[in-house]
């Protein structure tokens, strides 16, 4: 049985992907928030850093110690922004030797598609902690990627929990998406998209197969938007199916999937577990 893992660093969380015979047998989070800050100052915090190469490294561990035969890891928006991003890269290759391979904004977008849609036409919507893309495929042809600079965790250090400030800034940076081609099925993928699916199917724990699939209309993000808004970070963690160390950026996911559905005219989304952990993976020719 061919055995491999994929490891992606976000900015704000680290994920595991273990696969196979081509087949994912289990995904694994560590919320590190390692884009802390950046919207301040391009430079990622000791703390942050430290904080991922660990998970890094102890995924790498759980990924040997379960038979992987090689393990990739890729980066996105806060390791290929940050101007000191040495110091995470290093810690990593200190810690485990892997090198990580650091993807800019559109590869992102295009193993994002992939993941979730395959060979097949669409659109997707992937939010992020430092960075959101939009990608469109007709005809077995990308004729729409962007990637722009914004996420929950960029969101949460400009704005905190003020919905109104939420909202301005998540209209000012949507706008440089421009036109996007809308005559096709968008799908939602990463953690704003599958964590908001989740609270609009009041699911009671997180079931993969639930989530992929489901079909969240504008209104019901609106809908969740406004209850988080009313609760307290404390009363947000507390609800069922909601992931550890998404509480306090899933407001602000909210507001900017709602305000990019706005923007493009979308009256919902379908909802995907499947997304560039898959993509990356197939990318690299472990998985079709």
């Amino acid at each position: 049985m061919r055995r491999f893992a994929v490891i992606d660093v976000g900015s704000n969380s680290v994920r595991l992907m273990f696969v196979a015979d081509g087949k994912v047998l289990y995904k694994r989070l560590n919320t590190t928030r390692l884009g802390e800050g950046l919207a301040q100052a391009p430079y990622l915090k000791e703390e942050a850093a430290e904080r991922s190469a660990l998970a890094v490294a102890k995924f790498y561990a759980e990924a040997q110690e379960d038979g992987a035969e090689k393990t990739f890891v890729f980066a996105t928006a806060a390791t290929r922004t940050a101007k000191n991003k040495e110091i995470f890269l290093d810690r990593v290759k200190q810690l485990c030797g892997l090198t990580i391979d650091v993807i800019s904004g559109e590869e992102e977008a295009e193993i994002g598609l992939l993941g979730a849609l395959g060979n097949e036409d669409g659109a997707i919507i992937d939010i992020g902690g430092a960075s959101t893309e939009i990608v469109v495929k007709k005809h077995k042809q990308i004729v729409y990627k962007k990637s722009i600079d914004i996420g929950v965790v960029r969101l949460k250090d400009l704005c905190g929990a003020d919905k109104a400030k939420l909202e301005a800034t998540a209209l000012a940076k949507v706008d440089a998406f421009g036109f996007v081609p809308t005559d096709t099925v968008f799908y939602g993928i990463g953690g704003t998209a599958t964590t908001l699916a989740a609270q609009a199917l009041g699911l009671c724990a997180y079931v993969s197969k639930k989530v992929t699939g489901a079909r969240i209309t504008l209104r019901e993000v609106e809908l969740l938007a406004d209850k988080f808004a009313s609760m307290s970070v404390e009363e947000i963690a507390a609800l069922p199916c909601m992931p550890k160390g998404r509480e306090d950026v899933v407001l602000g996911g909210a507001v900017l999937l709602a305000t990019i559905m706005k923007k493009l005219g979308l009256d919902s989304f379908i909802a995907s577990d499947k997304d560039n952990l898959e993509g990356y993976a197939i990318k690299q020719g472990l998985m079709r």
